[in-house]
């Protein structure tokens, strides 16, 4: 017989309503004051992060709409993004075919969470990544975010390669997330802070194919290299195409597998699908994410050789070890990736990349020619570019250079942020810089930036550029006490 259970004797007859805390909805959310933003953004976001918008004037917008290659502020002045959300904005903002395939999902109330069954969304995906990947790639996992897609990826690689082989090797000023697996292959001692990490891995320089082999020759627990096929946040760093067919063929001859982060420069930024593509050959697992979701949706996804994969977790018994989360494979996300990866061929915008890629490239050598003293250096692949400008002493006149070189280190990446502020501030375009080489200012627009897009943004950083970088300076300053 089942005992009743009764409540606490000094429990009230009358249970009163939980209160309703004091909560923003949508409409307020959409009409807050910049005041208000700051003040929220302070008090519960980021109050350190903000130091950096005030430096560069960001913290005086507020962005009403975005559409295409242009974000819209509370003015109503269109700003060129040639910043592209780190390469997140492929199709640019609310592509009309994209919002339309999200809009015909939500109005036929399809389902987003569908763990117990199988997804015909997530299955629909997985083939168009397959058939996108050269090679044997064609095992899928999906996830949310590029740091957890890498997580996949570094765990099936690690469970394939064996208890033998469990050291992994990362490149100098790699960046491939912030989540605990992944920051630990991260070469960022300001992301890394204090935090306990796994040490399992072993450190060498990106782009130098000796260290590769010595490294492989000397430690045979090695069982896994992890390399970005353009470093992003090292100041857009690539490798020779030799190299990337020589890295194939040592991982061949030492058994170790071969994970390509793309999450960044993959789906077509450097005007192939990958950017390993460019060189020939196919790495054992690789991972995407950023433009994936169209711009719309947070997606991420890893993308393995069929061999490594059911290695890894091919039996009923290790087949959950690693299965998609709860928003992995979510509906919505994944009719936004099908419907962006489908946009990407029919548009052309993987052609557009490469070949507005290089006419950008074309114009900022011209500029670099004609402002030897500041710029530096123009590199990059597609719509995947960096502009490296000298250290500040190196722009100045020989006489104060002595002087000025020993602040060389401190006043890094000053220059290319008074250039970003008045880019923004008087051109309205927006630019980007990197995480480790603070002289770079990182160009990566969407990939349906045209010509004129191009033009508009060389004629704003020509004029900046012209006024010399005294005057950059002052205008700086002035700027700053307005």
């Amino acid at each position: 017989m089942n005992k009743l259970t009764t409540l606490p004797k000094d429990t009230p007859d009358v249970i009163e309503p939980i209160k309703r805390p004091d909560l923003l909805t949508v409409e307020d959310a959409k009409v807050m004051t910049l005041p208000r933003m700051t003040e929220l953004f302070t008090k519960h976001l980021n109050p350190g992060q903000l130091h950096f918008m005030k430096l560069l004037g960001f913290h005086k917008i507020k962005i009403e709409h975005a559409e295409g290659m242009y974000y819209y502020d509370q003015n109503g002045r269109a700003i060129l993004d040639f910043f592209g959300g780190f390469g997140s904005l492929a199709f640019g903002h609310n592509h009309p075919r994209i919002v339309a395939a999200r809009k015909q999902f939500q109005d036929e109330r399809r389902q987003e969470i569908a763990i117990a069954f199988m997804s015909q969304y997530a299955s629909a995906l997985a083939h168009n990544l397959a058939a996108c990947s050269p090679g044997d790639l064609d095992m899928v996992f999906l996830g949310s975010s590029g740091s957890e897609a890498m997580e996949a990826a570094i765990k099936v690689a690690e469970r394939a390669a064996g208890p033998k082989k469990p050291k992994i090797v990362y490149a100098e000023n790699s960046f491939h997330g912030k989540t605990k697996g992944v920051l630990s292959i991260t070469d960022g001692q300001l992301y890394r802070g204090d935090f306990k990490l796994v040490d399992n891995t072993v450190r060498i320089p990106f782009g130098d194919i000796d260290a590769v082999e010595n490294v492989f020759r000397s430690d045979p627990e090695i069982g896994v290299i992890v390399l970005e096929t353009i470093q992003g946040g090292g100041g857009i760093i690539s490798a020779p195409n030799a190299y990337w067919q020589k890295l194939r063929a040592l991982c061949d001859q030492y058994g170790v597998l071969w994970i390509a982060d793309e999450v960044q420069c993959g789906f077509g930024r450097s005007g192939r699908f990958y950017a390993f593509e460019h060189a020939g050959v196919v790495p054992d697992v690789t991972a995407l994410a950023k433009s994936l979701g169209g711009g719309k949706a947070a997606v991420g996804a890893m993308i393995a050789r069929r061999e490594v994969y059911m290695k890894a977790y091919g039996t009923p018994k290790t087949a959950m070890i690693h299965a998609m989360a709860t928003f992995g494979g979510i509906g919505e996300a994944c009719v936004t990736a099908i419907e962006a990866i489908n946009i990407l061929y029919d548009e052309h915008l993987i052609d557009n990349a490469a070949e507005t890629g290089n006419y950008l490239l074309e114009q900022l050598e011209g500029l670099k020619a004609k402002y030897p003293a500041m710029i530096k250096d123009v590199r990059g692949q597609g719509l995947m570019i960096g502009l490296e400008f000298h250290d500040f002493s190196k722009t100045v006149p020989v006489v104060l250079r002595p002087v000025l070189a020993i602040l060389d280190d401190k006043l890094k990446g000053s220059l290319p942020g008074f250039i970003g502020s008045h880019l923004l501030r008087d051109h309205g375009v927006l630019v980007a810089f990197t995480e480790y080489n603070r002289n770079v200012v990182r160009l990566e627009p969407p990939l349906i930036c045209q010509h004129e897009n191009v033009d508009r943004f060389i004629a704003a950083l020509d004029e900046v550029l012209s006024r010399g970088i005294v005057r950059i300076v002052k205008d700086f300053v002035k700027a700053q006490v307005k």
